[in-house]
Order: C-alpha cells, then sequence, then structure tokens
C-alpha cells in the first residue's frame, strides 16, 4: 500500500491539497458579510420588547434639556407599564420631539410646541387613568412625565 503524499494535489484528505472540496458552513442565526450599525435583532423569541435610542443627532443649542427630558422619558417609558397601544404612541410622539430639536436646519419653535403637546396628549388618558387596565404606576409616571414636559419650552 502506498502512502499518501503531503501537499498532494489529486488527495481530498490533505488538508494541504488545492482539490479540497469547499466546506459548507450552516449557521443557526443571521450573518453578515458587510458592515452593521444601528441594527437590533430578535432571534428565536416567543416575545420581545426592543428599544433604540435614536438620539444620535446634534441637539439644536438651547433644546438640550428638552432632548434630555424625552431621552429619559423613552428609556423608562419599557418599565412604565403602559399597554402595548398607549406605549406605541407615547413612543412616536417622543420620536417627534426628538426628530424636530435634532434637524439639520433650526427646529421651529411651533413645531416643537405641538409636538410637545402631541407627547402630552398620548400620555394624559394614561394618568387620568382613562385607559382601561392602566397601574398606578403608569398613571403616576405618565402624571410626572406631563409635568415636567409642561415647563419644557
Amino acid at each position: 500500500m502506498t502512502e499518501p503524499r503531503t501537499n498532494d494535489p489529486q488527495n481530498t484528505n490533505d488538508p494541504q491539497s488545492t482539490n479540497t472540496p469547499q466546506s459548507t458552513h450552516r449557521y443557526e442565526g443571521p450573518v453578515f458579510t458587510d458592515a452593521v450599525s444601528h441594527v437590533q435583532l430578535a432571534w428565536n423569541n416567543e416575545t420581545v420588547t426592543q428599544n433604540q435610542r435614536n438620539d444620535g443627532g446634534t441637539v439644536a443649542p438651547g433644546y438640550e434639556a428638552l432632548a434630555e427630558l424625552v431621552t429619559g422619558l423613552l428609556g423608562q417609558l419599557p418599565q412604565a407599564g403602559l399597554a402595548g397601544p398607549e406605549r406605541e404612541d407615547t413612543e412616536a410622539a417622543a420620536q417627534e420631539v426628538l426628530a424636530e430639536i435634532t434637524r439639520t436646519d433650526a427646529p421651529e419653535e411651533g413645531r416643537v410646541r405641538r409636538a410637545l403637546s402631541g407627547l402630552r396628549g398620548a400620555l394624559a388618558p394614561v394618568a387620568t387613568g382613562v385607559v382601561a387596565g392602566t397601574t398606578v404606576g403608569a398613571q403616576e409616571w405618565a402624571l410626572a412625565a406631563i409635568t415636567s414636559l409642561t415647563g419644557a419650552v
């Protein structure tokens, strides 16, 4: 019997062979072949709640405190105990405020006031307990949020 030669192109068992069949890789999750940023993934979850801070833009001068307040509210939103639709409405309203004060051009004062009114309006039914199933903790949180937003601009 002849021993296989090292570096033999015809020997598929030789790891240095140029004739080695391609390996097949099986991945059990997402695979990225290029640079990826600002991505949120949930894999093999039955339920998932994801939040993404979108405060990467530059805040217009004079609006830093408002940006910090609204970003803080967004961070507290998952623990506030709001039901799905109320949480979504509040998050959308908060994102509108942030979008306005991080625009590339100067924010329009009227738009900022309207966006803040929308955010307070999204929180009002929760703060007053009008929303069925609202917990006391969520009511107190929403009332405190409305109070802090009232003097923001």
